[in-house]
């Protein structure tokens, strides 16, 4: 826990700093957010806060190396690496969704090729196809949820916070070192993020911690329990990016648009401010929910197969429940245009709406 208390400490200190020198170095690289119609934010914005995030994860954890099993973190590293560079790229320049998906896939293949992979079936080809899943769906999970001020840093900083703990719980020393390098960084890009932001993190931080929270996800392991309950632990601790993807998915499938191209106010975020609540308020409520989610993951490693599953069932009645209620409401309520002229993955970042 030491090593995790160190390397937190570490990235914590270099996001604080670092964040402002990527607030001032954006507009010089074009890495700015210009306001228009379908935004937000009222004035230009850098998105450059991905590189601090980045920077202080992979720093603090360099910085601490000895301490840890550190060759096996050159795929999650190099992976980690390699989708923030390319989102970096597409917040400058832009770029196609099949690109990018084909870069993520290549980024999941890293993690393949070095054994970051599922360990759920006895079949490896099914291990290696739902690795790949996993690590697509969280990535671009955590990338659309970067629609509001705080939200997918603070809901990403819950989830680390939990895999540091959950790690440290079964002595995994160097993933909950590297989830406590994830935690630190978010926490202090976080202080510039939270409404009213002063920079966005862009597809480079956002891609970036949700690449990284799928591989740790990944690796968390329990030997006091068995897989057959385990395996449902990320899953509740990055529940949170899952549901708001999955609303999204399925209310924009529902419409006959493009789940992954179409732009629109219609995520559980922008849901819970037109039901009223504060542009924080709707924040906070996803950081609830994500320590509930996280709790519930806490339960699950300690529980038998009988109260894993009651618990995993329940949570998962309570999650679909509220989706059916939250797009019904969706269907009576008279929100802003949904679509957009901007075909982009990432298209539900600050930007976008």
């Amino acid at each position: 826990m030491t090593t995790a208390m160190l390397i937190f400490a570490g990235a914590l200190i270099l996001a604080i700093g670092g964040t402002p020198l990527a607030r001032r170095l954006a507009p010089r690289l074009g890495l700015v957010d210009q306001p228009s119609a379908r935004k937000v934010h009222q004035h230009p914005m850098p998105r450059m806060g991905g590189a601090a995030i980045v920077l202080a994860s992979l720093i603090a954890v360099l910085i601490f190396r000895d301490r840890i099993e550190f060759q096996q973190l050159i795929g999650i590293v190099l992976g980690g690496a390699f989708v923030s560079l390319v989102g970096a790229l597409d917040d400058r320049w832009g770029m196609s969704p099949l690109v990018k998906l084909i870069a993520q896939f290549f980024g999941a293949g890293i993690l393949i090729v070095t054994g970051v992979t599922v360990q759920l079936f006895d079949a490896a080809w099914l291990n290696l196809a739902l690795t790949a899943l996993w690590v697509i769906g969280i990535t671009n999970a955590f990338n659309l949820l970067d629609n509001m001020d705080g939200l997918s840093s603070g809901v990403a900083a819950i989830a680390s916070a939990f895999f540091t703990l959950l790690a440290s719980m079964s002595d995994q020393i160097y993933v909950s070192a590297l989830a406590a390098a994830v935690l630190g960084a978010t926490i202090g890009f976080l202080i510039y993020n939270f409404n009213p932001a002063s920079i966005f993190m862009g597809d480079s931080g956002s891609l970036f911690l949700g690449f990284v929270l799928a591989a740790i996800g990944i690796k968390l392991r329990f030997p006091a329990n068995v897989n057959f309950v385990t395996w449902m632990t990320p899953v509740l601790v990055l529940g949170v990016a899952l549901f708001d993807t999955s609303l999204v998915f399925i209310s924009r499938l529902r419409r006959r648009l493009n789940p992954l191209t179409t732009p629109g106010k219609d995520h559980t975020s922008h849901r819970l401010v037109a039901a009223g609540f504060t542009l924080r308020e709707a924040v906070m409520i996803h950081y609830l929910a994500g320590g509930a989610f996280g709790l519930m993951a806490i339960f699950v490693t300690q529980a038998t197969v009988f109260e894993g599953y009651v618990a995993g069932g329940a949570t998962a009645l309570v999650g679909l429940y509220t989706l059916i209620r939250s797009e019904n409401r969706f269907r009576q309520m008279a929100l802003p245009a949904l679509t957009g002229n901007r075909t982009r993955i990432n298209a539900d970042e600050h930007g976008s709406d």
